[in-house]
Formats: C-alpha cells, sequence, structure tokens
C-alpha cells in the first residue's frame, strides 16, 4: 500500500489527516497472517490501513449486506469480524474525523478476534 497524498482539513472537532491510497492489497483470509495484523497498541491510522485490506462490499456481496453485518456486530467468522472491521473504518471515514474512544476500543477489539481466528486457522 502506496501514499500518494497527504491532505489535512479541519472538521470543526478535531484535525484529521486522510490518506489517499493507490494500490490497496487485499489480503484475502487464506493468506492472511499474524504479520499483517496491526499490534494490540497500534493507532488508528495503522488499524485503517489494516482494514482497506479487506473489501466488505464485495467480500459480502454488496454495501447493504456489510452494513447488516456490521450494524448488527456479529463477529462469528473471521469474515463477519473483517466486515465489521471494514464498516467501521469506512464509517469514520465517512465523518470526516477520527474514531473517538468507544470506536478505537471496538476496533482493537475486532483486530484481537481476527488475531484469534488467524491463530487458530478458523478461516471462515
Amino acid at each position: 500500500m502506496t501514499t500518494k497524498t497527504i491532505e489535512q482539513f479541519f472538521t470543526g472537532k478535531s484535525l484529521v489527516t486522510v490518506s489517499k491510497m493507490e494500490d490497496s492489497k487485499e489480503i484475502s483470509n487464506a493468506e492472511l497472517t499474524l504479520a499483517e495484523l496491526p499490534s494490540p497498541g497500534s493507532v488508528s491510522d495503522v488499524i485503517a490501513k489494516f482494514a482497506s485490506t479487506f473489501n466488505g462490499y464485495k467480500q459480502c456481496g454488496s454495501f447493504e449486506a456489510c452494513a447488516e453485518i456490521a450494524n448488527a456486530r456479529r463477529h462469528n467468522t473471521l469474515t463477519e469480524l473483517r466486515a465489521c472491521l471494514f464498516f467501521e473504518q469506512r464509517r469514520w471515514r465517512h465523518f470526516g474525523e477520527t474514531p473517538d474512544a468507544e470506536a478505537e476500543t471496538y476496533q482493537r477489539s475486532l483486530v484481537e478476534g481476527i488475531r484469534m481466528k488467524v491463530v487458530n486457522e478458523d478461516r471462515g
């Protein structure tokens, strides 16, 4: 993943840095390794970059299907966990803000759930 440009803008609440990515590399569940996962203390930008390695809209079949999984907070499978993380990253990007403390905690819990699925070779 390479960063083409960095733009900064003021949202009224906080200064947000937005990276425009080119060549965003998707990583399938089968190819996902522990080395690609953000560490437990990673900042939200690192988690967002990892979230972009999964296209939840494509993997779930549509925006609506991905949104349903994410809004219901379904965490049964690796695909559902990654869809939730992808959708949360997109949600906050749409807001134009960095995730608040509650959202960061939730996103970190998703990464840890993903980590457990990878460790246990549960790739569904």
